[in-house]
């Protein structure tokens, strides 16, 4: 399902997003287009898109392609989800130490749904971070891992 969703394969198109997108929450999808679960994820992601047009964006971005950002949001799991709002990243808290992005893939559409709604909600109120409406039995674990400290 990944080839209806956009791709981005450029760090100059990254932020090309990041900048043109407005009053709408920027999904950026990091994985690679072969892994399951990240075509797990890229179904639900497709699936809902027409559904959140109006509040939306969601892109593809190859980990391989784009090492800036993929360094930058200390991407070590795929696939991960990182969300901004007219240029501001979004930060979500999941009950884990991460709030900068989603690590795995949502088990719902709806779960998907729900935190694009809160996130979208949030950012019209200027909130920098929301707290997430997603169960946490369906938010997958994982630990941090600090290299080079």
């Amino acid at each position: 399902m990944s080839f209806l969703l956009p791709k981005l394969n450029s760090k100059k198109e990254v932020d090309q997003a990041i900048k043109s997108t407005a009053e709408k929450v920027l999904v950026l999808r990091f994985g690679r287009d072969e892994d399951p679960v990240c075509l797990q994820l890229d179904d639900i992601l497709s699936k809902t898109s027409p559904d959140l047009s109006k509040m939306a964006a969601i892109y593809l971005v190859d980990v391989d392609q784009t090492p800036v950002y993929t360094h930058y949001f200390d991407i070590s799991y795929i696939p991960s989800t990182v969300f901004f709002f007219n240029g501001q990243h979004m930060k979500v808290d999941y009950g884990s130490p991460d709030h900068t992005k989603f690590v795995g893939s949502f088990k719902t559409k709806q779960d998907f749904i729900d935190l694009i709604e809160v996130i979208y909600r949030g950012a019209m109120r200027g909130k920098l971070i929301v707290q997430s409406p997603i169960d946490p039995k369906n938010i997958p674990k994982y630990d941090l891992l600090y290299q080079d400290i």
